[in-house]
C-alpha cells in the first residue's frame, strides 16, 4: 500500500513528507518505547507511536523506518519537524488511539513487521 493510503485510511494529517505519499510500505509496527522499536521493528516499517520527541526521528533514522504515524491526534514540537524534514522522514498524526490506528491499517492488508516474539526476546 502506498504512504498516500495510510493517509486516507487514518484520516490522518500530513505533518512532513507530502512529497513521499507514494512511497510503498507493508509493514508497521507500533511502540511508545524506543527501546522495543530498536528490538523488534524492521527498516521499511511505518512506526505508529504516541512519541513526539526527537528520540523518535533518531531511533527512525537508525531503523531507517519508512514514516512515522503519531497517534492520538499527538503533534510534534518544531524542532523534532525540523529534524524529520532533514532525515527526511514523513510524519503522519491522526486522531486514533494506538490499537484502532493499528487495526484499521491491519484490516486493510498491512501487516505487522514481527509477527510474534520468542521468549528469550521478550525478557530482553
Amino acid at each position: 500500500m502506498k504512504l498516500r493510503d495510510v493517509k486516507e485510511i487514518l484520516d490522518a494529517d500530513v505533518i512532513v513528507g507530502d512529497d513521499k505519499l507514494d512511497m510503498e510500505v507493508k509493514t508497521a509496527f507500533g511502540a511508545d518505547l524506543m527501546s522495543d522499536v530498536l528490538a523488534f521493528a524492521k527498516a521499511g516499517s511505518i512506526l505508529l507511536t504516541g512519541l513526539t520527541n526527537d528520540q523518535v526521528i533518531r531511533t527512525a533514522d537508525i531503523l531507517d523506518i519508512a514514516a512515522i504515524v503519531l497517534v492520538r491526534g499527538k503533534r510534534a514540537n518544531t524542532d523534532t519537524i525540523n529534524l524529520a524534514k532533514e532525515l527526511k522522514i514523513p510524519i503522519l498524526s491522526t486522531k486514533y488511539i494506538l490499537f484502532e490506528t493499528a487495526g484499521r491499517l491491519y484490516a486493510k492488508g498491512m501487516v505487522g513487521c514481527v509477527e510474534k516474539v520468542d521468549n528469550a526476546s521478550a525478557r530482553n
